[in-house]
């Protein structure tokens, strides 16, 4: 057993491509300094976000010179086309390379929509937009400058290059998904009953559209409503709505489940496209662990918690239901005190990419309070924002103590100030490093917990 539980936990063993993030520096670099463009969203964005350029990348694209695949290759990047002209690194978070005939070089941004960057960068209907409204992608050029061009996108579940202008009953189909998803029913009288309405709204949307689509939907959904309960989430969008960003600087998405539930939540992740990959176990005496989710089509990874022990995390526990509880961990005490983050609690957090130093010092400034960073390495930095307090219903605290889940002293104290709800987490990757820390996941997880602190 303790080899098959090394092996599950060892499957996907991403380490850091310093050779792969030079090179991508390096081309960035080449562009930053031939257009005045690049630069000046460069400087915009660290002092206005808190982000990087690099992190909003969503492609570059190079003359194909003499070299420049035997680079991409030798660095890990592999060709994604027959032709050899889109190349990807499937190690590392690294926007993809793109060579092309033509003689310029472009950096393309990442935006939720291409409309509201040009609105707010007061970029006139001289520039257009190639793509309609509402198709899966949409792009436009900013500035071209001595042989650079600045370049803007939008994706709604697709990789593609070209826009192709949806049909009349696509675009009713979006819209009407997108505002199913909006309002889809968060308090049921039972958690079963939430997953499956969940279910049947997402099956119904990849019948009308598609999955990758219906991914993109759910989760612009999923974000709206963490952020309606987040006040740093709050502070953070409206910096980066002012630049018409939206939120297209997403790393990943995590939700905590209970036990009983766990299973539920991953079929509806799947019903979406995701595929699992690494799984976490951070150790007997933390109690929890995680499987982690990802949807590359739609540019979506998941982090999902749930307490689980040692023996379990061998165990095909993404699909085999767990048993059931009296005892609860950080993640299932919170679940318990708020509801599913599936359901009525939302996200547990989105964790984001910034400039890691910038965005504390700013969001300190603005009143948002950041916690310890819990990850401090070359290659990955992360923290906390303090996190948001959210009243208990009474209900369910009598439930918990009835049970004797908590004492009668964490019981007044949830009564009475609240209990740690949901973050924004701030993060910083280099070298193309995809992975996550476990063991500073376990520190916050566990200093978090809100027994530990009440309305920390």
């Amino acid at each position: 057993m303790a080899h098959q539980t090394g092996s599950v936990l060892t499957a996907f063993n991403w380490q850091p491509q310093p050779e792969a993030g030079w090179l991508v520096h390096e081309i960035l670099g080449f562009c930053r300094e031939r257009c005045a463009a690049v630069r000046d969203l460069e400087e915009l964005l660290r002092r206005a976000t808190g982000t990087r350029l690099f992190d909003w990348i969503d492609h570059l694209a190079v003359p194909a010179e003499e070299g420049m695949e035997a680079r991409l290759a030798a660095s890990g990047f592999t060709a994604q086309d027959a032709a050899g002209q889109v190349w990807s690194h499937p190690g590392a978070a690294l926007p993809t390379v793109q060579l092309h005939d033509a003689g310029v070089r472009r950096v393309t941004i990442r935006v939720e929509s291409v409309a509201d960057f040009l609105a707010m960068h007061r970029v006139d209907l001289a520039a257009p937009i190639e793509g309609s409204p509402l198709a899966r992608l949409r792009k436009a050029k900013i500035a071209a400058q001595a042989g650079v061009e600045l370049w803007a996108v939008e994706r709604h579940g697709g990789q593609g290059w070209e826009p192709q202008d949806p049909a009349a009953d696509e675009i009713q189909a979006v819209l009407r998904h997108q505002e199913r998803f909006r309002r889809r029913k968060r308090n049921p009288a039972c958690a079963e009953e939430g997953f499956a309405h969940a279910s049947d709204l997402v099956r119904s949307a990849i019948e009308d559209l598609d999955t990758d689509r219906t991914c993109d939907l759910f989760f612009a959904a999923e974000r709206e409503y963490w952020a309606s309960r987040n006040r740093a989430a709050g502070v953070q969008k409206a910096r980066q709505d002012a630049l018409g960003l939206g939120w297209a600087n997403h790393d990943h998405h995590t939700y905590r489940s209970s036990r009983e539930h766990f299973v539920r939540l991953i079929a509806v992740l799947e019903d979406l496209g995701l595929i699992c990959r690494e799984r976490f176990y951070a150790g007997e005496d933390a109690g929890w662990g995680a499987q982690v989710l990802e949807q590359a089509a739609a540019g979506i990874v998941v982090f999902a918690d749930v307490d689980l022990a040692r023996d379990e995390i061998a165990e095909d526990f993404a699909h085999v239901p767990l048993t059931p509880r009296d005892r609860f961990g950080t993640v299932g005490l919170w679940c318990k005190l708020h509801g599913e983050a599936f359901l009525q609690a939302g996200m547990h957090h989105l964790e984001c990419r910034f400039d890691f130093a910038a965005a504390r010092e700013q969001l300190e400034r603005l009143g948002v309070p950041v916690m310890k960073p819990f990850t401090d390495l070359l290659y990955l930095k992360q923290a906390f924002t303090k996190g948001e307090i959210w009243p208990v219903r009474p209900e369910r605290i009598t439930a918990l103590l009835d049970a004797g889940a908590i004492a009668r002293e964490a019981a007044e104290q949830f009564r009475r100030s609240g209990a740690i709800g949901s973050h924004l987490e701030i993060l910083q990757r280099d070298e193309g490093y995809k992975g996550f820390n476990k063991a500073g996941i376990n520190e916050i997880i566990s200093y978090t917990d809100p027994r530990r602190h009440g309305a920390l």
